[in-house]
């Protein structure tokens, strides 16, 4: 059986705009990007001659809103476009550009008007930095919402009950072409021993899914008259504020410290195994996380894959990943480090494709209810609650 169309629909409390979607996350393939289309359903009894707008944002925020003092700005729109789609400035055929639209269309009937937006090739993906346990107000964070409002005008104030929010992500997926696989060598010399140590270090390729374990393979020939003490196996995650501060983060993500010791004029060949996942650094503040959608689970960060000629300061958050192979080495004087580090890309697998002439005519919409928020009160506050997501 083929799968069903499920969309995802909210409407504001007045019931003069409602919200139907397709798809929340919208694929950034670096030369191009899903754009971003639904449909906005309207009242005109309700407007009383009030116009329809839908708006696509995406916002940096840096710390708690409650930290804007001195006239520092911890929010800012790195994008904004706005729509007028009630009354319609063109006839609906059109305005109407995808299949989808098209269908929801027929079902919602002549009240139902479609929008369309296409995403500038320099915006951000959807990520934030985990805040700590004891952390209060917003993470730092990019996001991208769908606004949909009822006014006289665009620039006049809106009612929080004239207004949909809908938190959507804009996501990377790995490439299909993965790069060589990395491999680095060192050797270290030390005074008062004839010869040196060797260390090389390879994975066994450059691109690794979410979830999929890493296989480091370490090779030590110690042909010095000092012994390792230990090797240590780490997966680092490096998150750079680039938009505000240009902090970076680095964290490691998937550790291990092995215990294993290569003495004087001896080698060891082994291969370390580690899974950077999330769920094992759940408490940690600083841990870069791709964007969310309020009431779903999400992973680590995906690396950042930046199209050329776009400049960085404007991508708001930057991460890489990369493995790193210490060597403890004792000394009479104390220990020192011989250490390298190999670049590797963590993302999402490219999902299948579905076509849209596979697709079932039949719709199944989904309502997003506050009720699946447990613990969370219907919160009159613009942007508090969710700001949109329907039931998963």
């Amino acid at each position: 059986m083929s799968p069903k169309n499920v969309i995802f629909k909210k409407m504001a409390k007045d019931k003069s705009v409602g919200v139907y979607m397709a798809k929340r996350d919208f694929v950034d393939r670096v030369d191009s990007v899903d754009p971003v289309d639904g449909v906005i359903l309207v009242d005109p009894e309700v407007l009383k001659g009030k116009k329809a707008f839908v708006q696509l944002s995406c916002t940096f925020r840096y710390g708690r809103d409650d930290m804007d003092v001195m006239g520092i700005a911890f929010r800012r729109e790195i994008y904004m476009a706005i729509r007028q789609v009630y009354p319609p400035m063109q006839d609906r055929e059109q305005s109407t550009h995808t299949k989808m639209q098209g269908k929801l269309l027929r079902k919602l009937g002549d009240n139902a008007f479609p929008f369309f937006f296409e995403f500038p090739d320099n915006l951000p993906c959807s990520v934030g930095l985990q805040p700590g346990p004891k952390d209060s107000g917003k993470q730092c964070v990019v996001e991208f919402e769908v606004k949909a409002f009822s006014a006289e005008s665009q620039e006049a104030k809106v009612r929080k009950r004239s207004t949909v929010h809908l938190m959507i992500r804009k996501l990377q997926y790995a490439p299909e072409n993965s790069g060589t696989a990395p491999s680095v060598k060192t050797t270290r010399e030390f005074v008062m021993s004839d010869k040196p140590l060797h260390l090389e270090a390879s994975l066994d390729k450059e691109i690794y899914y979410h979830g999929e374990p890493i296989n480091v393979c370490v090779d030590v020939t110690n042909s010095s008259n000092k012994n390792v003490k230990n090797i240590i196996v780490s997966v680092d995650q490096v998150a750079t504020v680039v938009l505000y501060s240009n902090d970076s983060y680095v964290r490691a993500v998937a550790l291990e410290e092995s215990g294993d010791a290569v003495a004087a004029g001896t080698s060891l060949k082994k291969v370390y195994t580690l899974t950077p996942l999330l769920i094992c650094n759940r408490e940690r503040r600083g841990i870069a996380v791709d964007g969310k959608l309020k009431h779903e689970d999400t992973n680590l960060a995906s690396s950042s894959i930046v199209k050329e000629g776009v400049l960085k300061e404007v991508l708001g958050i930057l991460v890489s990943y990369r493995v790193m192979v210490k060597l403890i080495i004792g000394g009479i004087m104390g220990s020192s480090e011989v250490g390298v580090e190999l670049p590797l890309t963590l993302m999402h697998p490219k999902p299948d494709l579905v076509r849209e002439s596979e697709l079932e005519e039949e719709m199944v919409f989904e309502e997003f209810k506050r009720s699946h928020l447990k613990g969370m009160a219907d919160d009159e506050e613009e942007g508090n609650v969710s700001t949109g997501d329907a039931a998963s």
